[in-house]
């Protein structure tokens, strides 16, 4: 019997250009969401920071996946700029979810993002 594909849930955190409390606060509801949705992980869009040197959103929200990790239902995130396969941790979900090599920000350097593993 085949496994069902694992989709990954998009969740733009920068849409209306919350301050960070408000973004956090978003963070947690949707991924009580997603996690009660049956999703396996979920894409977080938080930005990079228009001044390019990385915004707040992106540090506040990361700290937060940090704290929360084996704990809260999230059992490892990864930052955008290690999303592509020559990361071990990356590399050890992708043999497991092979489908999301088809992920279009996977390799891509891109700092705006970050995966969490529900």
């Amino acid at each position: 019997m085949s496994r069902k594909p694992a989709p990954i849930k998009i969740i733009d955190l920068e849409e209306g250009m919350p301050k960070v409390e408000e973004a956090r606060l978003r963070m947690q509801r949707q991924l009580q969401v997603a996690r009660q949705q049956g999703y396996a992980a979920v894409k977080l869009i938080h930005g990079y920071g228009s001044s390019g040197a990385g915004g707040s959103l992106r540090t506040e929200l990361q700290k937060e996946l940090q704290r929360q990790m084996g704990t809260a239902g999230i059992r490892c995130f990864i930052a955008g700029e290690n999303w592509r396969i020559s990361d071990e941790q990356t590399w050890e979900l992708l043999k497991r979810y092979p489908e999301w090599k088809q992920d279009s920000d996977l390799g891509r350097n891109n700092k705006g993002i970050s995966i969490v593993l529900l």
